[in-house]
């Protein structure tokens, strides 16, 4: 056994879950490892049939998690070459809302026979958006209803979280409903695999499901008005104390302790967010500086010393990134995807061509040349809703938007439009923290995207008029992960007795500061003004033709299935 401790961070993403091994004197990364969920999203059927699922679905096994312990967490510990005595706690971190019906035993109904061949017995994913006709309904009682809880969430309760996906259970499958003696966010599911007991934790509880440290959720009567079974669902199905983060869940059991090569017995914290779990893994822990989560989406997170409400926010839940304070959170439904979907899908084959013959990948060779285009240089603007709107619209059935396009434009003016768009997209979210009391002064980006594409964090920060600071570590949640394991365990251990200690010793920023470039923050000034008016025009009921257009193709689409 050395004098050195370590933790480890398990960070579950959409595509895979990431296990880092992390030292504990300074934060350093020892190894990381990515397990690949076998079954990624399920977005067209169940693994064993081909009835296919319905529009917007989004669903995962519970089995891929559990790989993700099994080989990763081996695999980190094996190449750092780390005794397992000297590892001393453990924190996960997940995309949320991803939620499940579990039985008494917390066993996944999707793994019982009888439920296996329901849709709803599976794993829902945070971008599961067939609950929006429920998310709909639920707005307008609350807002009937004048419920203090909405202002909370920016006035929307989106089709992403708890309650509407819990009451699509019930409308569509009520037999599911029925039988889950509870509903559960995974990241609470895996910890409850690891010790034994099920701890829910306060981030995903405030965030995700209407929980408030104060008054709790929402009353039986309001639950009662949305359909007649869910009126005690607080009671029942989402039952239990919810732990504030850092708070030790349990112990690691001995069965999954073996597997993971790990002693039985170390802490494990209670779960976490993965974007809430990076904002102390880069040092952030006081108000005025914007952390954005960035990779397939963003998420972005600032603290702040009071409540207040902001437009469009997904919650504002004290102590829910950062004892002591508030944490607000936001945010923008696609990002790193979009510019996926154009490389994948609409980019022409010589553009592949030439980027092979060039050493490059196709993202490499397209930001290359868009770097040498001037802001507005392009003539194209563009609206970032291809995944609908999380911030500050709060509206999934919302849609991408390229205006401006010729027979004369290239790829490369596309992609760096789209860069663009996102940008706007944050700023909307920037300004409205910033005008509603809740400062930002300066940026922190953490995730894949700020390491591998230098144009698009230079755009950021024209767009915003703010300093960016970059993550040191590309696994910046599963360290913030790591550091609230360390927390669990407590300095007697070896740990730390509070996150903000944690991050003292462990957090880590890069030293270059990506600064604006004056004469470029002009110009976006001007195209920005342009966006808005898209935004509002789209997207605050001027026209709703985005959302006629989805409806004709639903419409279709049933047709078309009735035909077949």
């Amino acid at each position: 056994m050395g004098t050195e401790k370590y933790t480890i961070g398990i960070d579950y993403g959409t595509q895979s879950g990431r296990a880092v091994l992390v030292r504990l004197r300074d934060g350093i990364e020892m190894a990381d490892h990515v397990t690949a969920y076998a079954h990624g999203v399920m977005d067209v059927k169940l693994p064993h049939l081909n009835k296919a699922l319905g529009y917007e679905w989004a669903l995962q096994h519970p089995m891929d998690y559990l790989d993700v312990l099994r080989n990763s967490v081996p695999a980190v510990m094996k190449t750092a070459g780390v005794e397992p005595p000297d590892v001393i706690g453990l924190g996960i971190d997940f995309t949320a809302c991803t939620m499940l019906p579990v039985d008494e035993n917390l066993e996944p109904l999707c793994f019982n026979p009888l439920y296996r061949d329901n849709p709803h017995s599976w794993v829902k994913l945070w971008k599961h958006h067939a609950a929006q006709d429920e998310a709909n309904k639920l707005n307008d009682i609350a807002k009937d209803k004048g419920e203090a809880f909405l202002s909370r969430y920016g006035g929307k309760i989106s089709s992403e979280w708890m309650i509407p996906k819990i009451w699509q259970i019930a409308d569509e499958a009520p037999e599911i409903y029925e039988a889950a003696d509870q509903f559960i966010e995974a990241t609470d599911w895996v910890i409850s695999q690891l010790t034994g007991e099920l701890k829910r934790n306060s981030c995903t509880a405030g965030y995700k499901a209407i929980w408030h440290k104060q008054d709790g959720y929402p009353s039986q009567e309001f639950f009662g008005s949305l359909h007649p079974a869910l009126r005690d669902v607080a009671e029942t199905k989402l039952r239990g104390e919810v732990y504030p983060l850092g708070s030790k869940a349990g112990e690691l059991q001995a069965s999954l302790a073996g597997p993971m090569n790990l002693p039985a017995g170390i802490a494990v914290a209670v779960g976490n967010v993965d974007a809430h779990a990076a904002v102390p893994a880069m040092g952030v822990v006081t108000p005025g500086k914007l952390v954005m989560a960035m990779g397939t989406s963003i998420c972005h997170m600032v603290l702040g010393t009071e409540e207040r409400t902001v437009e469009g926010m997904c919650g504002v839940v004290e102590d829910g990134i950062i004892e002591g304070y508030y944490g607000y959170e936001a945010g923008q439904s696609a990002v790193g995807d979009i510019f996926g979907w154009f490389v994948d899908e609409q980019v022409p084959a010589y553009v592949h061509q030439q980027a092979e013959a060039a050493g490059q990948n196709v993202h490499q060779w397209l930001e290359a040349r868009a770097a040498a285009y001037r802001p507005g240089e392009t003539g194209l603007l563009a609206l970032d809703w291809m995944n609908g709107n999380r911030s500050v619209l709060v509206d999934t059935e919302l849609s991408g938007l390229i205006m401006g396009l010729t027979l004369q434009t290239k790829p490369e003016e596309v992609y760096r439009t789209l860069l663009e768009a996102t940008a706007f997209g944050t700023r909307k979210i920037v300004d409205a923290f910033h005008q509603n009391g809740v400062a930002v002064d300066e940026l922190y980006a953490c995730g894949g995207l700020p390491q591998k594409n230098k144009l698009l964090m230079q755009i950021f920060a024209d767009v915003t008029n703010r300093p960016i600071y970059i993550a040191d570590s590309v696994q910046t949640p599963a360290v913030g992960a790591a550091m609230f394991g360390a927390v669990a365990a407590g300095a007697d251990a070896g740990g730390y007795d509070s996150i903000l200690e944690a991050a003292e010793h462990m957090a880590r920023v890069k030293e270059e500061v990506i600064q604006p470039i004056p004469e470029n923050v002009d110009i976006y000034e001007r195209l920005y003004e342009e966006y808005n008016t898209l935004h509002d025009y789209f997207g605050r009921g001027s026209n709703d033709v985005m959302k006629r257009l989805k409806a004709i193709r639903s419409q279709s689409e049933r047709k078309l299935t009735a035909q077949n």
